[in-house]
């Protein structure tokens, strides 16, 4: 939103009133609405210092007040929901049902209020866009979905049968990366205590010298001691660039843009990125398409679950394509994304008809391509995790043993 300042000139005395707006225009309209009199003039300003603070907290803070569903909850919900929703129950009974029995608080007020807006006589569609941050881009369009095909119940099978596979994904990336994690930690909290209690023993020791120290010594000694003196700043300072980064990436869409533009670039993580996404893009639009959905609007709805930036960007421009007339293999080979083996089969698929069987062949491969990155995941990253221990046991054994060699040679000569 933009913060706008109007001049309105009533009963002979000009006034500043400030309003926010997405547009000009839009703020021009607000103005003859809310403020009497005649609007001699309209800018676009920054708004008051206290009220950017007052946004940036507010920024900083809604990702804490907005509690997370938990996946489980929302996949049995869902599941359940279809079952109801199949046998003929009202929406607003199935909702009301579904809170009451749901021990998920967050879960419990979202099928409340959705089944009185409902009740109200907004369609499942509108309720549940108020809560699209925790319910997630594929929930609504799912919803939307049944709505428009008119077979609810399929689309919430459907729905959860997506859910569960995205949330498999899930489950093995965290599965393959908690023992390099935990070994990396338990790692830096021994290095940590060496640093802060043994190191400054030695230093005791090596003081005594008037001998210069070797290399590996003097950086033992510098890291002991930005530790000893800094601690707590060195984690206050860790823990504020987490805050900012994290903030930049929610509120700033250029810098946002740059971080996954760098994760492509990434050694591991440009693999999980790319596959994890077209794995989710080829699954949602394959099921859109099987479904009846034209493609253009098929297309569309699977964009908008994209998360890499990049990457959406890259396939908007498959929609773009088609909607000038080209055909859908066309508009994937000109993106780069896709193998030719991938473009051959999708045209195979357009020319014979089939083309929703061939998106499920599509998706399967993807699907095997991210599953053999993520079952190789802990193998790829253990090279990098033995060179990281034998950087820093390395460092810590020539840092003791070189000076105490040197003494011991000291003394016999």
């Amino acid at each position: 939103m933009k913060h706008f300042t109007a001049t309105v000139l009533a009963r002979g005395k000009k006034t500043e009133h400030r309003l926010y707006a997405e547009s000009k225009k839009e703020a021009h309209y607000m103005a003859k609405v809310k403020f009497p009199g005649i609007l001699v003039k309209l800018e676009e300003t920054s708004p008051p210092l206290e009220e950017q603070i007052a946004q940036i907290k507010n920024n900083l803070f809604k990702g804490a007040k907005k509690k997370k569903l938990k996946p489980d909850a929302q996949i049995a919900a869902i599941r359940q929901l279809a079952v109801m929703t199949n046998a003929g129950i009202s929406v607003h009974d199935a909702l009301s049902d579904l809170a009451e029995a749901t021990d998920d608080v967050p879960l419990k007020e979202i099928l409340t209020k959705c089944g009185d807006d409902i009740n109200a006589g907004s369609s499942r569609y509108k309720a549940m866009d108020n809560f699209r941050d925790q319910l997630g881009g594929l929930t609504l369009a799912m919803i939307d979905l049944g709505e428009k095909t008119g077979n609810m119940a399929e689309a919430l099978y459907n729905l959860a049968e997506m859910l569960e596979e995205i949330r498999a994904n899930m489950v093995k990336f965290k599965k393959a990366m908690a023992y390099p994690r935990n070994v990396m930690i338990a790692m830096a909290v021994a290095f940590s205590i060496l640093l802060t209690f043994v190191v400054p023993k030695f230093e005791m020791i090596f003081s005594k010298f008037k001998a210069g120290l070797p290399l590996p010594t003097v950086i033992l000694q510098f890291l002991s001691k930005a530790l000893v003196n800094y601690g707590l700043y060195i984690l206050a300072a860790i823990a504020i660039l987490y805050i900012v980064i994290k903030y930049l990436i929610e509120n700033n869409e250029e810098f946002r843009y740059k971080v996954h533009q760098l994760l492509l670039r990434t050694y591991l993580i440009k693999g999980i990125v790319l596959y994890s996404t077209l794995s989710r893009f080829t699954l949602v639009f394959s099921e859109l398409v099987r479904s009846g959905i034209p493609i253009a609007e098929a297309l569309e709805t699977a964009i908008n679950m994209t998360d890499n930036l990049p990457l959406k960007a890259k396939l908007s421009a498959i929609s773009n394509s088609v909607e000038k007339g080209n055909t859908l293999h066309d508009a994937l080979e000109e993106t780069g994304l896709f193998e030719n083996m991938i473009v051959q089969m999708i045209k195979a698929g357009e020319n014979s008809g089939a083309l929703d069987a061939m998106l499920q062949k599509v998706t399967e491969y993807y699907k095997m391509k991210f599953d053999a990155i993520i079952d190789g995941l802990q193998e790829a990253i253990e090279p990098i995790m033995l060179f990281v221990i034998g950087a820093m046991v390395l460092l810590l054994a020539l840092g003791i043993f070189l000076p105490m060699w040197s003494l011991g040679e000291a003394a016999l000569g």
